[in-house]
């Protein structure tokens, strides 16, 4: 490889690690928030599934057993 394409080689690299550091950078401390909504998703989801088991396998049941095979 040539000088002059090495240096291009280089300062490419370090555009491309600057912008992933500057992206990463912009998005730290965002993990609480998604912690807090996937456990906000699964308590949902844990409630809705107590109240309504009965009703959602009776759902479940009768989808299937409205499938006709070939």
């Amino acid at each position: 490889m040539t000088e002059a394409l090495m240096r291009t080689v280089v300062r490419s690299q370090l555009a491309v690690r600057r912008a992933f550091t500057a992206r990463a950078d912009g998005e730290r401390g965002d993990v609480p928030g998604w912690v807090l909504v996937t456990l906000m998703t699964a308590g949902l989801v844990t409630v809705l599934w107590a109240l309504a088991s009965n009703r959602l396998q009776a759902l479940f049941n009768n989808a299937l057993n409205s499938v006709t095979g070939p």
